[in-house]
């Protein structure tokens, strides 16, 4: 059967113009010359070049008998020898001929590497066309998954996973046996879990800590996550506090673990912070006693104090008053009063309960998280304590004060393991076998292109991962309905981009902005897309592709409630005692 449907009218390096033989061409091609199709083009030289058409428009609408149609299209690549290739390295002339790519060709074009192994979905003009992509290059470069609310978004990213780990229709494909996939999810709206909770004969096992289960000692934090928790960076005596903190964190790291050496602000070892806070509330009200032989801070039972950590952190002192008189003389401390402030807000957040897996976590025996303990904290993040490979880090119920510092700590603990991991694969000349995704759900509301001071936590370690992480095994998955709201620095070390219905024009021109010149113009689809149909462009798929992908099963608790049916219901009482003892966190709800 001849296909072709016309010839070239004039070409360039992003734009070829076909002119369609005729009105019956059209009319009998309408389901292959639609927007996302493919064309073959004849370069002259026995070859052809693939475009993808991006627009297609009459001429001289009112000569019905002698329609001019023309379609825009725009080079993706070369096919030679029935093989794709990226780039073209000539372009037709004008009168080379224009065919359909046929399904027997498509079919061949997309399962002609075997490097592409891992099923993404089907064709979304031919769902008789499966659709796989190198899922080395897909998963190990970095993926940005963006879409409006209700286009899917939830159900691509639950999908891919479950594909990824071995779930297919509710079933454990590994039934049996444990892959090595290691992936962490942040999710911040506790939708995820209902992906992944298979029925018990299934064998899979998720990890799943909420905000009861997370267990996050604060000793793990550097100093820039101390520091956003605990320091107000606009007050005007800031830098004193600052100098104070560090000063007390590093001298209580000391006093607790004698047998670590060098220690620094930084060291991820155990100290007491409700020490901390009487060693500075001790500096804050301390007075100097100035008689004879003195001048050192002064108890007021007459005792001297030549040592500050052998005494400040145990417990709040009573100094001597001050007194110019000169049998009891007497003058405040360097920093007496200057951090009461600082101290109030200090106290504050130490007592707060929404705190609690941070300040104050308890092991299942009642004992303390320590130095010693490092081990197990690392294993909940990698799915190391119940052999999962799943990990979801429920955000949903972290305050919000605390959110940036959570997502930092969590992805900058898992980055270092992957870094000092790989380093000692490297001593061995091999390379990290225990590669790591994150995924990054609503990123928007941790990782901002704009924001203050309480986002450069997480956007500082989250950016590390996307500079840094490949290398070391490490890889992200961002996730976002406004992406024009997302780090740009992040986006951009992005190689692979999945892309739902985008209504907003801002969005649309950022992800536009962020992909190759050769695949921009198939983002004029975007606003069109279904539910569930999202572009494909990147490093890991042989061309950029219009995919529909099946729904998950099981799904996540992603979906919009039904506002009108609801309403048409019969009146329904509810529990208010209920609801406000979860509210108030009281013994026995989760």
């Amino acid at each position: 059967m001849n296909n072709n449907i016309g010839s070239v009218i004039s070409s360039s390096p992003d734009l070829i113009l076909i002119g369609i033989n005729s009105l019956k061409n059209l009319e009998d091609n309408k389901d292959k010359l639609q927007i996302g199709q493919y064309l073959k083009v004849s370069d002259g030289n026995s070859n052809f070049i693939i475009c993808v058409i991006n627009n297609i428009r009459a001429l001289d609408y009112n000569i019905q008998d002698d329609l001019k149609l023309i379609i825009e299209s725009q080079p993706i690549g070369s096919l030679v020898e029935d093989k794709f290739l990226r780039g073209t390295k000539s372009l037709p002339v004008p009168t080379e001929p224009v065919f359909i790519l046929n399904d027997g060709l498509m079919d061949r074009i997309f399962k002609a590497n075997g490097d592409y192994n891992f099923p993404m979905g089907v064709l979304s003009q031919n769902q008789a066309i499966e659709v796989k992509i190198d899922g080395d290059k897909f998963f190990g470069k970095h993926v940005a998954i963006v879409g409006s609310t209700g286009s899917g978004k939830s159900c691509t990213v639950a999908r891919i996973i479950q594909n990824a780990v071995g779930i297919n229709d509710a079933k454990n494909l590994n039934i049996g046996e444990r892959k090595n996939s290691h992936i962490l999810i942040f999710d911040i709206h506790s939708e995820y879990k209902s992906a992944f909770t298979l029925d018990e004969e299934q064998e899979f096992t998720l990890n799943n800590l909420s905000v009861d289960k997370l267990k996050l000692p604060y000793w793990l934090m550097n100093s820039q996550e101390l520091e956003s928790l605990f320091i107000e960076s606009n007050e005007n005596n800031s830098h004193n506090q600052i100098s104070m903190f560090k000063q007390a964190v590093i001298l209580n790291k000391e006093k607790h673990n004698p047998s670590v050496n060098e220690i620094t602000y930084d060291t991820p070892v155990y100290f007491s912070i409700k020490e901390v806070f009487n060693y500075i509330e001790n500096m804050n009200s301390e007075v100097i006693g100035k008689l004879a032989g003195e001048n050192c801070p002064k108890l007021l039972n007459g005792t001297l104090i030549n040592d500050r950590k052998e005494h400040y952190f145990d417990t709040l002192l009573e100094f001597v008053p001050q007194s110019t008189a000169a049998a009891t003389k007497a003058s405040n401390g360097p920093f007496c009063g200057e951090f009461n402030r600082f101290t109030s807000r200090f106290e504050t957040t130490i007592s707060d309960k929404r705190l609690k897996f941070i300040l104050d976590p308890h092991k299942e025996d009642g004992s303390i998280y320590s130095t010693h303990d490092f081990e197990e904290i690392m294993q909940q993040f990698l799915g190391y304590l119940n052999r999962s490979n799943i990990t979801i880090v429920d955000l949903s119920g972290i305050p919000f004060e605390v959110l940036s510092i959570t997502v930092s700590l969590v992805s900058r603990l898992v980055f270092d393991f992957c870094f000092y991991y790989s380093k000692m694969q490297h001593d061995d000349d091999l390379l990290n076998d225990i590669p790591v995704m994150i995924v990054c759900e609503e990123a928007h509301n941790y990782i901002p292109r704009t924001g203050g001071a309480e986002y450069n936590s997480s956007k500082k370690s989250i950016e590390r991962i996307a500079k840094e992480g490949r290398k070391y095994g490490l890889s992200l998955m961002v996730v976002s309905q406004r992406p024009a709201e997302v780090s740009e620095t992040i986006f951009a070390q992005c190689n692979n981009f999945v892309s739902l219905r985008l209504t907003n024009s801002n969005d649309q021109n950022f992800i536009k902005n962020l992909l190759p010149d050769s695949t921009k113009n198939i983002t004029q689809i975007l606003p069109s897309l279904s539910s569930g149909e999202c572009i494909v462009v990147g490093d890991s798929i042989i061309m950029p592709t219009i995919i529909k992908l099946d729904k998950p099963n099981p799904e996540p608790k992603s979906q919009s409630v039904k506002f009108f049916n609801e309403w048409q219901k019969p009146w329904k009482e509810i529990s208010f005692v209920e609801i406000l003892r979860r509210w108030r966190k009281e013994e026995g709800i989760e």
